[in-house]
């Protein structure tokens, strides 16, 4: 599939809100609840967050946002693809949207929280091969046995 857009887009959208609703019932499904750190739609919307979506059509195929943490770092959030668009080249084009934004605005650091249960491994897979490591826990994030830290350096 390559024929989609990636932009930035409104997170209080109806169809964005049903995907983040998605993201936030797979989350409490493979996560421990004190481990679901989903950002709502009044965080998605707070200044500093980049929010895009990738669509085709106009329908909504993925979501992710661009939220920062430190000067140089920024943190990858709500990232989601819809099941119709799934292995497809979405996620990726998604990543890569969300590292290369982060690069041009000067962060030298982009980092992320996903899950280390079955459910998460394409996720986990997908991270990997867009560079990213496991690293330690960072910002409020704490060791847990069914989440784990990854980040990026350029």
């Amino acid at each position: 599939m390559t024929d989609f857009d990636i932009a930035l887009d409104d997170p209080t959208a109806v169809d964005v809100t049903q995907v983040l609703q998605a993201d936030l019932d797979f989350a409490r499904e493979w996560s421990l609840p004190e481990n679901v750190k989903v950002l709502d739609v009044a965080a998605l919307t707070s200044e500093g967050v980049q929010f895009f979506a990738a669509r085709a059509e106009g329908r909504l195929l993925a979501i992710g946002a661009l939220s920062p943490f430190e000067t140089d770092h920024a943190e990858i959030k709500s990232m989601h693809t819809v099941d119709a668009a799934r292995e497809r080249g979405v996620g990726w084009a998604m990543l890569e949207r969300l590292v290369s934004t982060a690069y041009e605005q000067g962060c030298r650091r982009v980092s992320l929280k996903t899950g280390t249960g079955k459910a998460f491994s394409p996720a986990r897979r997908l991270y990997a091969r867009g560079g990213f490591k496991i690293c330690p826990p960072f910002g409020d994030y704490r060791h847990c046995p069914d989440s784990v830290c990854m980040t990026r350096r350029f």
